[in-house]
């Protein structure tokens, strides 16, 4: 029974790992980007500025209302057919409709027009802004997961190594050509490893609730990732100069951070030209046509429904002139205001195009950076292994301690993951590069 229960328990742990999904690096990225709140906040914001475009599309239309109204007429009232006093009680229905459309109002309406169509790509820009800065958290995320997880393996491959040298001291032990001493600090290098595998897996553990936390992953559901395959790979691009100088990029203006500071600043000019809109006179031109029906109560002797509509209907075509004056400094403040608007703006843009200079140069060099220490830390990590070898070879045969064995042995783990970090890092660095150059660095 115990192994039918065991055989069940086994089986449904292969189960559930084999339904459990996989992500890859781009799998990660573009998982976090559809499942962001703030993502999501973008694309709502996005479509807020579209809808003011909207609005500014339908100012240049006409204005249309109607209207019906309907009364009862209890005492003493006018009566419509004779303008004359009258205490009967009567039924009074009128129906209109109008329309009225501005000719001219300094532009206001077409400065509106392109604030909104400036906001709209400002929105654009912002939603890939966000897009792009969570597929860069998740990018950090990814890249710790990945080396605290080579940092385990390793850690493991230390257990295992102090296991079978512990097996061999005693081997020697027995045969006399090791002591108890060594047997002793062998022991205690065991115990280390396994101290420092339960350590790297807790920090594992602790990037992989970091990473579900950056991707809005639910944390009680299990996290499968592949792992990118010969990640060493970015030590041979060392010395490529393919890209271009960065003052390019940003003239290109690509950066979706420098989008938005451009589209603000656009945005904030028009509305500067919109306040100063209000300093010219407006022009309207008004239309309209307005009927009723009119009939005292408890008297048939009323004119039909269709007639009355028809003999009262009324029209009139009107143009209206407003001449702004004097609104107690309100238009001047408003124009004032905007103008500072726009000249902060102005004042973002550069500063973000600085800023974005400074930041792309960096990422360039430590790119270049880390490709070149990842070639020299392979050639270190080459020669860590043969000295941790030799020196294992000279304790087997007594002409080395176990001290010296412990030494060599630290020395090519730490090679080892400091050529893992520069390899991981070399990828984020890269990422960065395309990051600030304006490209997608997540797959929609």
């Amino acid at each position: 029974m115990k192994r039918f229960l065991l055989f069940c328990t086994s089986a449904s742990l292969c189960f559930s790992t084999s339904l459990a999904q996989s992500f890859n690096m781009q799998q990660c990225m573009q998982y976090a980007v559809q499942h962001n709140h703030e993502v999501k906040q973008a694309e709502l914001e996005l479509d807020n500025y579209k809808a003011s475009k909207t609005g500014a599309i339908g100012k240049f239309l006409p204005y249309v209302d109607a209207g019906i109204g309907a009364q009862y007429n209890f005492g003493r009232a006018i009566d419509p057919e004779t303008n004359g006093y009258t205490d009967v009680s009567t039924f009074y229905n009128g129906y209109q409709l109008s329309a009225s459309l501005p000719i001219f109002d300094g532009f206001s309406r077409l400065h509106a027009l392109k604030a909104a169509k400036a906001s709209e790509l400002m929105g654009r820009a912002s939603l890939r802004q966000r897009q792009d800065q969570t597929a860069l958290d998740v990018l950090q995320a990814y890249t710790s997961v990945a080396y605290y997880d080579g940092l385990v393996k390793m850690a493991a491959e230390k257990v295992e190594e102090t296991l079978l040298l512990l097996k061999q001291v005693k081997v020697l032990e027995e045969v006399g050509r090791k002591s108890a001493a060594d047997v002793a600090q062998v022991e205690s290098q065991q115990a280390e490893a396994d101290y420092e595998l339960t350590r790297q897996q807790n920090l594992y553990a602790s990037a992989i609730l970091e990473l579900k936390k950056a991707m809005n992953y639910p944390l009680s559901d299990s996290l499968s990732l592949e792992y990118i395959p010969n990640v060493g790979m970015f030590g041979s691009q060392c010395g490529n100069n393919s890209f271009p100088t960065w003052e390019q990029n940003l003239d290109n203006e690509r950066h979706p951070e420098l989008q938005v500071a451009r589209y603000r600043m656009q945005t904030s000019k028009h509305e500067w030209h919109q306040a100063r809109a209000s300093l010219y006179p407006s022009l309207s031109l008004s239309a309209g046509l307005s009927t009723t029906y009119y009939k005292t109560l408890h008297n048939d002797a009323a004119e039909t429904f269709r007639n009355q509509l028809k003999n009262n209907m009324g029209e009139y075509l009107g143009v209206s002139v407003s001449i702004p004056l004097f609104n107690r400094l309100q238009t001047l403040t408003s124009i004032r205001k905007a103008k500072n608007n726009y000249k902060i703006a102005q004042e973002a843009y550069d500063q973000k195009q600085l800023e974005l200079t400074k930041l792309s140069s960096e990422a360039w060099n430590d790119w270049q950076g880390y490709q070149k220490q990842t070639i020299q830390m392979e050639k270190k990590v080459q020669a860590d292994s043969l000295s941790y070898q030799l020196t294992r070879r000279q304790f087997e045969e007594g002409l080395s301690t176990a001290i010296d064995v412990h030494t060599t042995s630290a020395q090519l783990l730490n090679s080892k993951a400091t050529l893992l970090q520069c390899q991981l890092m070399a990828m984020v660095k890269e990422q960065l590069v395309r990051y600030y150059k304006g490209e997608t660095i997540w797959t929609e």
